[in-house]
């Protein structure tokens, strides 16, 4: 399919709604599209994006002056087309997708709390993202909000957030967290449940909100692609990619060849380093304990192969604006190639064991199934949602370089349950094993990084890749001094972790463990 040849029937569509459309005449927000519309046809807008089987993929704002500047992202075919509008700061008020759109449920509630932006049909008005730490009236991505906050005082406890009931003869409550037993960050999940069979979930985030897109505002490129690296710990390489990514089409600038080789060298250890974590913790969440061990041993030589030749176990600032800050010495290659080889037979052993389990079967089949349907109208990324038929990948569908240059192979099941998501990441293990040897076998000669040029004021760009948990979105926009004046990443944990509330449904109370595991939603990848 032609990049884009859908978008003359979308637009044809909008217009027989009475949907006034105006498309961007400058660079627009590349790599996407841009259509410009008046606030009061915003949701209608989403409507006939979601009858035109648009998926719904991201909405930010920004505080131009009196001015909110709005943003919502959408994927067809693998193009990319933002609806831009603008609201008034004394008047900020739109219609929701949410309506049309389940993913965009919680994304616009970070919207309103932040920027105090009512979505006027919104079906949930809860605070999502501030809890107590801000009052009434206060949204702390507004200019006028300082950095540090109005109040020193410590923040009250948020101890009453109406959870939805469920009521009937048998039914009780099930509060766990957000304080856990474990080592994983906070994080609150209300159950109700009769027996061991569990009616309703619901979950509450946003217990390690950080600040991200306030800090971020005046760094130059390159301290933005240090904070891009700690959004999320374990996608360190995806984030600081997808912020370096904007910035350098904000700027037109291309990074050299070898550096983008390198990135996506980072980017497949990053999927494999995490994919072998999450299987072993999957088996062990059921008792499987051998599956830990021998997972973990396999990470932990991964991990360290990466500090002894790239300076750092996860890849942390190895990614900069215009290219890396690690090259592959010599005799490195051929280093990565035997460990290529020994992982490779290593797995086949292991996968062999887990493929032929009956105990590890008995708890996984079935467990945990997220409905195809139900993944699509979440909008659901990566595993979670190639186990459940979703397909689509970054890398093949929206190929940016070095993936242009490659045959991305993408997994993709129609069980949707614990094991699909499971085999899910043991195939792309497989895969990025073989792309990393075409990368290697293909790994152009020379500079690794080029000086960006100047940024100038209000020059804009889209970072869009495929981390191991699936599509990573980045918004950046510059200011006048050639800093950063927005930042906004979207996570594909803000549209996984939904799943997690309809996946547990009608299981039993013990297999919520798992359950959750196989998601592995980020919780410092939602709250930013």
């Amino acid at each position: 399919m032609n990049r884009f040849d859908w978008l003359p029937a979308f637009m044809t569509r909008l217009q027989e709604a009475q949907v006034p459309v105006r498309q961007a005449q400058d660079d627009g927000l590349p790599p996407a599209k841009v259509l410009d519309i008046d606030p009061e046809h915003w949701g209608r807008a989403g409507r006939q994006a979601a009858d035109f089987d648009c998926r719904w993929a991201g909405v930010w704002a920004d505080h131009l002056d009196e001015t909110l500047a709005v943003f919502g992202l959408f994927e067809k075919a693998g193009d990319y087309l933002v609806l831009r509008t603008r609201v008034e700061v004394a008047t900020p008020l739109l219609p929701s997708h949410t309506p049309y759109f389940p993913a965009a449920d919680r994304p616009e509630r970070h919207v309103q709390d932040m920027f105090g932006i009512a979505f006027s049909d919104h079906p949930d008005a809860r605070r999502w993202i501030r809890h107590q730490a801000w009052e009434e009236g206060e949204y702390p991505l507004r200019r006028d909000f300082p950095v540090a906050g109005r109040s020193p005082q410590t923040t009250p406890p948020d101890d009453q957030y109406p959870f939805l009931r469920a009521q009937g003869a048998g039914v009780y409550e099930i509060p766990v967290g957000p304080v856990h037993a474990g080592i994983i960050e906070p994080g609150h999940f209300r159950f109700q449940a009769v027996g061991e069979r569990v009616l309703n979930l619901e979950e509450r985030l946003g217990y390690v909100h950080k600040g991200i897109e306030k800090i971020a505002v005046g760094r130059m490129p390159q301290e933005l692609a240090r904070l891009a690296g700690r959004v999320s710990g374990d996608s360190t390489v995806a984030h600081a990619w997808a912020a370096c990514q904007a910035m350098e089409r904000a700027l037109n600038a291309e990074p050299p060849p070898r550096a983008v080789a390198l990135r996506a060298l980072f980017a497949e250890r990053e999927r494999i380093a995490n994919h072998l974590g999450d299987i072993g913790a999957i088996c062990n969440d059921v008792g499987f304990a051998f599956a830990i061990y021998q997972f973990s041993r396999l990470r932990e030589g991964w991990q360290r192969r990466n500090q002894e030749l790239f300076g750092h176990r996860f890849l942390m600032d190895r990614v900069i604006p215009g290219g890396v800050d690690a090259d592959l010495a010599p005799g490195g290659a051929d280093i990565l190639r035997a460990d290529h080889r020994r992982l490779a037979e290593e797995l086949e052993l292991l996968f062999d064991i887990l493929d032929d389990h009956p105990s590890l079967e008995d708890r996984l089949l079935g467990t945990g199934r997220l409905q195809p349907e139900t993944a699509r109208r979440l909008g659901c990324l990566g595993y979670v949602g190639k186990a459940s038929g979703q397909d689509f990948d970054v890398r093949r569908d929206h190929p940016y370089p070095p993936y242009d240059q490659l045959a991305v192979p993408v997994a993709v099941f129609e069980e949707g349950d614990v094991a699909a998501r499971m085999r899910v990441r043991m195939q792309e293990i497989r895969d990025s094993l073989g792309l990393l040897d075409r990368l290697l076998d293909t790994l152009p000669e020379g500079e690794t990084q080029r000086p960006l040029p100047a940024a100038q004021a209000d020059r804009e760009g889209l970072g869009i890749v495929e981390g191991w948990r699936g599509e990573i979105v980045c918004y950046v926009r510059f200011g006048e001094d050639g800093r950063v004046a927005r930042y906004y990443p979207r996570d594909p944990s803000w549209l996984n972790w939904p799943a997690l509330e309809r996946i547990v449904l009608e299981n039993i109370v013990p297999d919520f463990p798992v359950c959750n595991k196989s998601v592995n939603g980020s919780y410092s990848g939602q709250d930013l």
